[in-house]
C-alpha cells in the first residue's frame, strides 16, 4: 500500500489557510504592542508579501542545490 496522499488542491488550500493565519497572527501582535489597527494592517501586507518572495527564492535556491547534486552523481558515474 502506497499510502494516502494529499491531493494538490489540498496541498494549496492548506498553504492559503497557513497564509491567513500566520498573517493574521502578525496583525495582533503588533496590534497588541501598538494599539494602532492601520499599522499593524500595513505590517501585515509588508509581511505577507515579503515572505511570499522570500519562501519563492527559498524554493528556487534548494531546487539549485539538489540539481546541482544530480548533476555532479552523474557526472561521476
Amino acid at each position: 500500500m502506497g499510502g494516502y496522499k494529499d491531493p494538490h488542491t489540498l496541498s494549496a488550500v492548506k498553504a492559503v489557510t497557513w497564509r491567513i493565519l500566520a498573517t493574521t497572527t502578525t496583525i495582533l501582535i503588533v496590534f497588541a504592542f501598538t494599539g494602532k489597527l492601520a499599522l499593524s494592517a500595513g505590517v501585515g501586507a509588508v509581511e505577507v508579501t515579503v515572505k511570499l518572495i522570500l519562501y519563492y527564492l527559498h524554493e528556487r535556491f534548494w531546487l539549485s542545490v539538489v540539481r546541482g547534486r544530480l548533476f555532479s552523481r552523474q557526472s561521476s558515474l
